[in-house]
């Protein structure tokens, strides 16, 4: 026991520090197998690398395709189409509101998270410039808007970190939709609530917009044509309704995004070759990371002190779906990776939490819903790679706007289980 806390504090230490995990993450496993009795090299070269590979086995399709499609879409503008035609909808009175439903709009199409912030900053940008509003509110409502409710509250969303427990739990991308409505409008309410605060006090204050240092590097071509957006949300919808609606493979669902937009925006074939390297490239990152998180877990699971650590989670008193969350928020935020530390979290536990189900009555449904949930909640902390390439891209730092992204795409979400285990405790899924 105290070799795997050791060894999840380091992880966290050294991540917050900057360093990568992929190192990090063998290392910090090696302090646990030295704690637990494990021969350091086999716990290395088989316990570690069998939880990788397995990792990075059933998931890299997703991961590569996902960056794919979401690289096309941002490459042909038609990213870019979308979130400026609902911003401007919206209008730049309710600036706030544009940047959130615009994130949501994309990463409920299945645009990666990395994707729609560097689609959106610039939006963002124009619309708080017109209502002189402080750049330090955009990281939040960026983080609000991707990073909560449509990556793992809404049924049916594309998102990785809906899609790890039905391999679990034999569910499908919809499961427990009351639940998941029900977190999703408590996320975005109470969030929304919380900028507009936030908004007013800055404004109030005499914080208003300022030019941001690095404006010329987010700066675009303005004489660049964007594509029609109606047309341009239909390979999201393409992703959303073959998922959903014709229940095909995620992997087929993405591809058929992938070749509609391509088909769409034709005229820019000349770079698609490009685009697709680079989204194959860019995907590599992503998936190394996550999988090098889950062969930490691997090792984790490996010593004699992770029986005692899971008939403490296993033992909290009430529903068997509070310990879930508990689980899976504390590994994500130890790994700084909402679908590393539910990786680890449902490899572990998963068969347990399905035998729950079973045994209590309680709806699997129920299980992958506060699984999903609780995996977007303590990921989110100062070490996460998100929230530090968010800040990198608009120039802001830990002190201009962590809070707003701590109390957007973390405590709420962290908060949002709680409704939903209490309507499945009721039923009601």
């Amino acid at each position: 026991m105290l070799g795997i806390l050791i060894g999840l504090v380091l992880l966290m230490f050294l991540a917050y520090r900057g360093h990568s995990i992929i190192w990090v993450a063998p290392l910090t496993a090696m302090v646990v197998a030295l704690f637990g009795g494990l021969e350091l090299l086999p716990a290395y070269t088989d316990t570690y690398m069998t939880g990788f590979v397995g990792f990075t086995k059933s998931w890299f399709p997703v991961f590569m395709l996902g960056a794919i499609f979401g690289h096309l879409m941002d490459y042909t503008g038609a990213a870019k189409s979308i979130a400026k035609w609902l911003t401007g909808v919206i209008g730049p009175k309710r600036a706030i509101l544009g940047v959130i439903l615009g994130c949501a709009v994309l990463t409920y199409g299945g645009i990666s998270l990395f994707v729609v912030v560097f689609a959106m900053y610039p939006l963002a940008l124009e619309l708080y410039r017109e209502a002189n509003i402080s750049r330090k509110l955009i990281p939040g409502a960026i983080a609000l808007g991707s990073f909560t409710f449509t990556m793992t509250a809404i049924p049916g969303t594309p998102q990785i970190q809906n899609l790890i427990p039905m391999d679990y739990f034999f569910t499908t991308p919809t499961a427990a939709p009351i639940m998941g409505i029900t977190a999703a409008v408590f996320m975005f309410g109470f969030g929304y609530a919380y900028m507009v605060w936030k908004e007013k006090k800055l404004t109030a204050k005499g914080e208003v917009f300022t030019e941001p240092t690095n404006r010329a590097k987010v700066e675009e071509d303005p004489n660049r044509v964007l594509p029609n957006p109606f047309l341009s949300i239909l390979p999201l919808l393409t992703v959303l309704l073959t998922l959903n609606i014709l229940d095909w493979p995620i992997i087929v669902a993405l591809l058929a995004g992938i070749v509609l937009a391509m088909a769409l925006n034709f005229k820019e074939y000349k770079g698609f070759t490009k685009t697709v390297s680079a989204g194959a490239l860019g995907s590599m990152t992503a998936i190394i990371n996550t999988s090098a998180a889950v062969g930490f877990g691997a090792v984790v699971r490996a010593v004699p002190g992770f029986q005692s650590l899971t008939d403490l989670v296993m033992g909290i008193k009430g529903s068997p779906l509070i310990s879930e969350a508990v689980a899976v928020n504390l590994l994500a935020g130890a790994t700084g990776s909402a679908s590393g530390g539910m990786g680890i979290a449902l490899a572990a536990l998963g068969e347990k939490y399905y035998q729950l189900a079973l045994e209590t009555g309680i709806s699997p449904e129920a299980f992958h819903r506060v699984a999903s949930l609780a995996s977007g909640g303590l990921d989110t902390l100062p070490h996460n790679g998100a929230v530090l390439t968010l800040l990198a891209i608009t120039g802001l730092t830990h002190k201009d706007s962590y809070i707003d992204i701590a109390v957007t795409s973390l405590i709420l979400p962290v908060l949002s289980s709680i409704p939903a285990i209490i309507l499945a405790s009721l039923g009601i899924y």
